[in-house]
């Protein structure tokens, strides 16, 4: 059974800033990934249930069978939301709307140590 993939809310402050520029973000790996949503719970659950329907985990998956693991779902998952999301900023502030916020998905079957890395281009 794999672990349950939730988004993890990240970037609910940054603190100096400059005025305008660009933030760039990159989650280091391939079964994870980054966007933007409505952090809420019924949003999160119906997220889980799209990519359960669309990428199921129970299904023959060729990258399961070469390497004899259980997470190929991961990878297409991954590949599917991306591992990098880039927002811009205005007025020390990320233009991002009322309900948007920057979250972490981690859809990997085992614990994993996330690296993300932060790049601001002014």
């Amino acid at each position: 059974q794999p672990r349950r993939a939730l988004p993890v809310l990240l970037l609910e402050e940054l603190h100096d800033i400059d005025q305008r520029g660009l933030l760039f973000l990159s989650v280091i790996g391939s079964t994870a990934g980054l966007t933007t949503m409505e952090y809420e719970l019924g949003l999160i659950k119906d997220l889980k249930q799209v990519l359960e329907k669309v990428l199921p985990y129970k299904k023959d998956y060729a990258h399961n069978f070469t390497w004899a693991d259980d997470n190929a779902h991961s990878h297409l998952r991954s590949s599917f939301i991306k591992t990098n999301l880039s927002v811009s900023i205005t007025g020390g502030k990320l233009d991002l709307g009322t309900w948007q916020q920057v979250v972490l998905i981690d859809f990997d079957t085992r614990p994993r140590q996330r690296r993300i890395v932060v790049k601001i281009l002014t």
